[in-house]
This record gives structure tokens, C-alpha cells and sequence, in this order.
């Protein structure tokens, strides 16, 4: 099957929810590809840029880290890079001018409003947004601008369910909820909450589905059960055992002492 493209995102939009997942690594790329993930997302990141290709079967989509671009020629330069490594979409949370000038390059954008982390002092911190109507308002009015600058999509984060619903009507963006409700086009959650890879805070709007900390805890107490008891065997001399050596023929080792002493 080949990965949905943007046309293809764009055509499921009041027909069926889209899967998206944030990975970190190739081993969560295949096994999300494998599940039949819609979307694959990740950082553009040197160490990264091969994962296109190691899932070609499902739409890619490189984030732009906010902070590490200027202006829009560097995300511009960025963006066209992580498409020539094989991203379908890639996610920028600068401004709507940022977005305009690489939507009208071709590039896929996927803008961002409510809690956007490296902002989220401008809404008054990790917290939800678009509770009252002046938020509400606001958001609205900031998915409309990234509409007229031609984005396709817009992550929507933990914004009320209700609203989100709304905005997701009113809009042409593909929205993606994240802890934003089922109202919006596509579900999108991070793989260290899906898989519990995480210790100390949960986020609300997450689900854990494996518990990979805790299976990290037993490996590494078996780690530590497995080195103790390598350290006992050495001490009460049951490691090496016989199977464990290379053994030399007595003839042989015979022979190779008279040699030595003829040498002395």
C-alpha cells in the first residue's frame, strides 16, 4: 500500500480519523508502520533524516524545532531538505508569514495553535487554552490566518473538546487533536505515552498502552542479578567451566614444552 499523500489526507476529512504518532527512533517508525499507522511524525534531525525511506509506506512528516530558524529562508532551506529526504508534510509553529512563504514554495505545512510549548507564556503556561470566549476567539482567529497562509493542517493541543469540534467544522485545515477530542480530523499522541516509556508526570490528554519504564526496571534488575551472579561463579571457580575452553592435545603440549626446554 502507498502512503497517503496530502490529497489523500486531505479527501478523509469528515469521513474517517487519522492516526498520527510522534517516534523518537527507527525501532518505533518500523513497529508504527507495521500497526498501520496513518502518519509517522518526527524532529528534522541529522541522525533522523534516513527515516523517510525506512517506512515508505506511510506519510512522513519532519518537524521543524522552533527555535532553530530565524526567519522564514532558513525554514524554507529546512523544509525543502526534509522533502528531498522523503517527508510528505512537515510541521513548522512559527508565524503565519513563516507558513505563507513555504506553502507557496509547495511545502506541506502543519501550523500549530493552543498550548504551543516554547510559547506557552503567552497563554499563561502548560495549560489548557481556549476556555474562554477572548481564547476561543483568539484561536479562531489564528486558524483562520493559517488557512489564508495555505497551510493544510493545524495541530490543535489541549484545547476544549467542544471547540475544537467547532473549529474542525468551520475549517478547510485538517485539525489534529492532541488532547484536543475526537471532534478533530486526526489523533496524534507522542510514543513515549503510548508505550509508558516515561517516569514522574503523565500528560492528561495521554493513554499508556505498554508500560516500557517498568520493563526497562526489570531488565535492569536483571542486569545486575545476571553480573552478580557471574561474580559468584568466578569466586567459587564455577566459571570457566570445561565447555567454555579450547583444549590442547597432551602430545601436543608435550612436544611444545621438550621444545621449550631445548630453547633455555
Amino acid at each position: 500500500m502507498a502512503a497517503l499523500t496530502v490529497r489523500d489526507l486531505r479527501a478523509l476529512k469528515g469521513v474517517r480519523q487519522i492516526c498520527f504518532v510522534q517516534i523518537t527512533s527507527e525501532e518505533q517508525a518500523l513497529a508504527a508502520a507495521q500497526a498501520g499507522m496513518d502518519m509517522i511524525g518526527t524532529a528534522f534531525r541529522p541522525e533522523n533524516r534516513h527515516l523517510p525511506k525506512a517506512v515508505p509506506e506511510t506519510h512522513f512528516q519532519f518537524g521543524l524545532k522552533w527555535g532553530d530558524h530565524a526567519g522564514s529562508t532558513e525554514a524554507l532551506r529546512a523544509a525543502m531538505q526534509a522533502m528531498q529526504c522523503g517527508a510528505q508534510s512537515i510541521y513548522c509553529a512559527m508565524s503565519p508569514q513563516v507558513v505563507e512563504v513555504l506553502a507557496r514554495e509547495g511545502v506541506p505545512v502543519i501550523a500549530h495553535v493552543g498550548l504551543v510549548p516554547p510559547k506557552a507564556t503567552w497563554t499563561g503556561g502548560f495549560r489548557a487554552v481556549g476556555k474562554t470566549k477572548e481564547q476561543a476567539l483568539m484561536l479562531w482567529q489564528e486558524v483562520r490566518d493559517f488557512e489564508s497562509a495555505g497551510a493544510f493542517a493545524v495541530e490543535l493541543e489541549v484545547i476544549p473538546a467542544n471547540l475544537a469540534a467547532y473549529l474542525t467544522r468551520r475549517s478547510s485545515l485538517l485539525t489534529i487533536s492532541l488532547g484536543s477530542g475526537a471532534g478533530c480530523d486526526v489523533q496524534y499522541l507522542f510514543s513515549a505515552d503510548i508505550l509508558g516509556e516515561n517516569r514522574g508526570h503523565f500528560p492528561r490528554h495521554a493513554k499508556a498502552y505498554r508500560d516500557f519504564a517498568g520493563e526497562r526496571d526489570r531488565l535492569q534488575s536483571e542486569r545486575v542479578a545476571a553480573y552478580r551472579e557471574y561474580i559468584a561463579d568466578i569466586q567459587n571457580g564455577a566459571f570457566p567451566e570445561t565447555r567454555h575452553l579450547v583444549a590442547m592435545k597432551d602430545d601436543e603440549f608435550d612436544e611444545f614444552k621438550a621444545a621449550l626446554e631445548k630453547l633455555a
